[in-house]
């Protein structure tokens, strides 16, 4: 069996200070309890022969792969197309203007000078056809809240990619099997009417 776990950034500064961040080139460094949260999934993931690490552009996700591995040795693949959603000019915003500037619009719509949820959306399915394209049996992915969400939500073939699983916590690991993450991408699809 293949086993894909998900897992979102541990803690960053940016979590604390309740600030969006779609820009990769924006320092978001792991705060300590972000750290220690990553070391104890490190711990979790101890036992799994993990044969891959994959995390996004963004230095929290690579920073957050780091403490899991600890001392294992295994490689990593950076993988864009897992990258947090480009908020353009919400760049560094209150979660609170983000989250009343997607109430005001569509998912289709583009945030100001960045992408929309559904554009981000495609990218995540095509990010995770991208990882049952390789011969790995076990890879950890290191990514944001988004993607886990909208994975979680494409496998169980809900209608909304926001619901029913809302709220991912940091440094959570969420099991896939090839099947359920092939799940997860048609189920993005077909939310989005691309299937």
């Amino acid at each position: 069996m293949r086993l894909f776990v998900l897992t979102r950034h541990a803690r960053s500064t940016l979590n604390v200070e309740g600030r969006v961040n779609g820009d990769p080139a924006v320092p978001a460094p792991l705060t300590d309890d972000g750290l220690a949260e990553a070391a104890h999934l490190g711990t979790q993931l101890a036992q799994l022969p993990l044969e891959l690490c994959v995390h996004t552009r963004f230095a929290r996700t690579r920073e957050t792969a780091l403490a899991i591995l600890g001392d294992r040795t295994v490689p990593l693949l950076e993988e864009p197309l897992l990258d947090d959603i480009d908020v353009g000019e919400l760049e560094g915003e209150k979660i609170e203007t983000y989250r009343a500037w997607k109430r005001e619009h569509a998912r289709s719509d583009p945030f100001p000078g960045g992408e929309s949820l559904d554009d981000a959306a495609r990218r995540y399915a095509a990010g995770f056809r991208r990882l049952l394209e390789r011969g790995e049996r076990s890879i950890l992915v290191v990514c944001h809240e988004i993607p886990v969400r909208y994975a979680l939500n494409g496998a169980a073939g809900a209608a909304d990619l926001d619901g029913p699983a809302h709220a991912i916590p940091n440094a959570t690991p969420y099991l896939f099997d090839e099947a359920s993450l092939a799940r997860a991408a048609e189920g993005i699809e077909r939310a989005l009417g691309d299937r």
